[in-house]
């Protein structure tokens, strides 16, 4: 038995039916949990001897807008003894986007949780400092949510020249 076929069966005995489901595409697992046991699974796959995934490698969010479960936080655990990854995603509802902390259990989620607030606008109860991180304080909205309006300005070329300078806001005199 593999390293991850042990930590997937560890999961599914402690938590059962908040497993939702377990994932594999190109020799990566992910186990999809609910979110209420994210914290607990974590400390199992910590804490457990035999697992060690003792490394947050990555924590980031998927936005599937307008579909829901609208977001999945993804944490990419990683066990320096043993050599393996272990995928973990919780989804969320839009009207519901909270999920605990893991900041006990890795000290780098911190940083990660504070960006995934900032970017997505997903909260972390028992965050210790959560607050935005890359955009300023008084920022609106959250840029990596798909219905983030994208303002970009439309690409000047030789051929609409002149109508796209006929828009621009030039400083009156």
């Amino acid at each position: 038995m593999s390293q991850v076929e042990r930590a997937v069966q560890a999961l599914q005995a402690a938590f059962k039916d908040k497993v939702l489901s377990v994932d594999e595409f190109r020799d990566e697992t992910t186990v999809k949990l609910d979110r209420d046991v994210i914290l607990d699974a974590c400390k199992l796959l910590h804490d457990d001897e035999a697992l060690q995934y003792d490394f947050l490698a990555a924590l980031t969010a998927v936005d599937y807008w307008p579909q829901e479960p609208r977001f999945t936080v993804v944490y990419q655990l990683y066990s320096i003894p043993k050599r393996v990854f272990l995928g973990l995603g919780v989804p969320l509802q839009s009207e519901s986007a909270e999920i605990d902390t893991v900041e006990s259990v890795y000290a780098n989620a911190n940083w990660h949780e504070r960006e995934i607030f900032d970017l997505f606008g997903i909260t972390f109860k028992g965050h210790t400092d959560l607050r935005r991180i890359l955009m300023p304080k008084d920022w609106e909205g959250h840029p990596l949510r798909k219905d983030y309006p994208l303002g970009y300005e439309e690409v000047q070329f030789s051929f609409n020249f002149d109508e796209i300078d006929d828009r621009k806001p030039y400083a009156k005199e």
